[in-house]
């Protein structure tokens, strides 16, 4: 069963999450330095602290952040400005009813979000990304797979087996490609990496 989390809640905590690695995704670091992986306007889906959108404003892309959490907005918009960064922006918003955003995005990332939602909530959120999405565009999925937290049985992020994950995703994406990869996170004794995988999808 997927945790629910009062994310605001997550980021006023004296404690930084433990998905806030202070960097972007390390398998997103590599993918944003390929040539053609991110085209047109860029949006980051469940920023955060938004290390990733800010990343690739650093790179000269236009990019929105979008996060249910004020707090971790605030926080984006604020580590924008110190870096003199202003072809990015940040807006809070429930990203599973996400509207006013129609075909605008050509590249689309989430570092984690779709394993975070409520079984509920998920097919809204990938129909208000499909939505967002222009014809042509990609969308990159991070997720954490079966077995990426053990013997754990009680109630946390989904862990997907790469069919299960295909079929949640191909209801609104064409499925282009999934392959295993590796989520990282802090933990009280350091930086450790969880087994997932990688999807990429786009909208035809």
């Amino acid at each position: 069963m997927t945790h629910r989390i009062d994310w605001d809640q997550a980021y006023r905590a004296e404690e930084t999450p433990a998905w806030s690695i202070g960097a972007p995704q390390p398998e997103y670091a590599a993918l944003i330095d390929t040539d053609g992986a991110v085209r047109g306007e860029v949006l980051d889906a469940g920023c955060g602290h938004a290390e990733l959108a800010l990343a690739l404003a650093a790179r000269g892309h236009s990019v929105v952040g979008i996060d249910l959490s004020p707090t971790a907005v605030a926080a984006a918009a604020s580590a924008a400005e110190q870096r003199g960064l202003t072809n990015v922006t940040f807006a809070a918003a429930d990203i599973s009813s996400l509207t006013g955003y129609d075909g605008r995005f050509t590249t689309i990332f989430d570092s984690g979000l779709l394993h975070a939602l409520p079984d509920e909530l998920r097919d809204g959120y990938l129909r208000s990304m499909h939505r967002s999405a222009a014809t042509g565009a990609r969308f990159y999925i991070l997720a954490f797979g079966t077995g990426a937290f053990g013997e754990h049985n009680g109630p946390g992020p989904t862990q997907f087996t790469e069919d299960q994950l295909r079929e949640v995703v191909s209801r609104q994406w064409q499925v282009e490609e999934i392959r295993p990869a590796q989520l990282h996170a802090v933990m009280p004794d350091g930086r450790t990496q969880l087994p997932g995988f990688l999807v990429t999808a786009s909208k035809v």
